[in-house]
């Protein structure tokens, strides 16, 4: 059937033209609302991307709520630029976000030391959130945020993330200061003890593990009598540690030593993201070995894939990281899930179930497949500068 509009008829014209005009006002600023969010959006990703990438090690969250734009940074240049650039492009809206640490939160106790052998260190703030990584008894860390009695914490490499505040002591930026010029010591076995009293029959104050460090309150026949940053005390063995500075002197990384580190921890289970003696996952194996030659490397695999220098497969050195994952496409970049360590006679050692050597070799007992066929690219990091981090400075 067929209609035809009376358009003669003055009255329905009108009442055409109203219900139009209706339409139009109606969805006019909605649309333009909607534009100018995006476009809002846009500028808040382009500043992510450039200052923040790797949310890993830098915290940049923002986002409009209504005629505010809320969230929190620990890049204050970021925030700036983020408020410039909205400013700029006509945006006027209340500021509301954080600045990271924030001192009046955390009391002005914007540092901690770690209390425990080892402290884990989450993604999210509570037990059952994924384990990013580890940090040992007396690493220095910075306090960003807190949610509860957990701290959101940032370690010497930058690393980021949730810690139980039973397992850290804060301090203020002076009172860190103090704690700091205490001569220390490293414990240097990869497993131990502190105990109550200078006998190793007493009771213990704590589990060690290598690299924890213990500040010195006085020295006996044969242990030191330690103290922990919240200031238990305890005494360690002294064939047991080692002074810092004077380990830092000593330590000489070399395709022998590193070689030599590795193949102590052969068998230590795998963990993900341990970063210790009590377990390691692939990258945090390698950065135990380097770590405990004087070297630290960033966290995780993709991370130690843009440091150091590129190496050919046919030109491998004892010492090369490998790296394994999924080439690129051109629907995809490249992704680094996991890493190891060349070790000559076309072995590499790896975190994997358990610290273990594997073979390129398909005629070997220790062949591994699976590696072998999703193998990346290596990297050399003795005798490179590029990214690399010495703990002897």
């Amino acid at each position: 059937m067929y209609y035809s509009l009376n358009t003669r008829n003055p009255l329905i014209l009108l009442s055409l033209i109203c219900c139009l005009s209706s339409v139009v006002i109606a969805q006019t600023p909605q649309s333009n609302a909607t534009t100018a969010h995006a476009g809002a959006q846009a500028i808040i990703e382009q500043v992510k991307k450039k200052y923040a990438p790797d949310k890993r090690v830098a915290i940049f969250q923002a986002e409009l709520d209504s005629n505010r734009i809320v969230g929190k940074t620990n890049l204050p240049l970021a925030k700036k630029e983020l408020l410039n650039r909205l400013k700029n492009n006509g945006f006027t809206l209340i500021d509301g976000i954080r600045v990271l640490p924030d001192e009046d939160e955390l009391d002005g106790k914007i540092y901690a030391l770690v209390n425990v052998s080892v402290a884990n260190i989450r993604t999210l703030p509570k037990e059952s959130a994924e384990l990013a990584t580890q940090t040992l008894l007396g690493t220095t860390l910075k306090v960003l945020d807190k949610d509860r009695y957990w701290y959101l914490v940032q370690t010497p490499d930058n690393y980021i993330g949730w810690v139980e505040g039973g397992t850290i002591k804060r301090f203020n930026k002076n009172d860190l200061e103090l704690a700091q010029t205490q001569t220390k010591l490293m414990f240097a076995k990869p497993f131990g003890f502190a105990y109550a009293e200078a006998d190793e029959n007493t009771q213990t104050v704590s589990d060690l593990t290598w690299g924890d460090l213990l500040a010195v309150k006085d020295t006996l026949t044969e242990f030191y009598e330690i103290a922990y940053p919240d200031n238990r005390k305890g005494f360690v063995q002294k064939r047991e540690v080692i002074a810092y500075q004077e380990w830092k002197k000593l330590t000489t990384p070399t395709p022998e030593a590193l070689t030599k580190t590795a193949y102590r921890m052969i068998g230590l289970p795998y963990l993900w993201g341990g970063t210790s003696w009590k377990g390691v996952d692939c990258s945090g194996y390698m950065r135990m070995v380097y770590q405990t030659n004087g070297i630290l490397l960033p966290r995780d695999a993709s991370q130690q894939a843009l440091i150091g220098e590129d190496v050919a497969f046919e030109n491998l050195k004892v010492g090369d990281l490998l790296f394994f994952g999924e080439k690129a496409t051109p629907e995809k970049p490249e992704r680094v899930v996991h890493v190891g360590m060349w070790i000559g006679n076309n072995e590499f050692i790896h975190s994997s179930g358990m610290v273990r050597v594997s073979s390129f070799d398909k005629d070997c007992p220790n062949y591994d497949a699976g590696n072998a066929a999703r193998y990346l690219r290596a990297k050399r990091i003795l005798g490179s500068e590029k990214g690399i981090v010495s703990l002897k400075n």
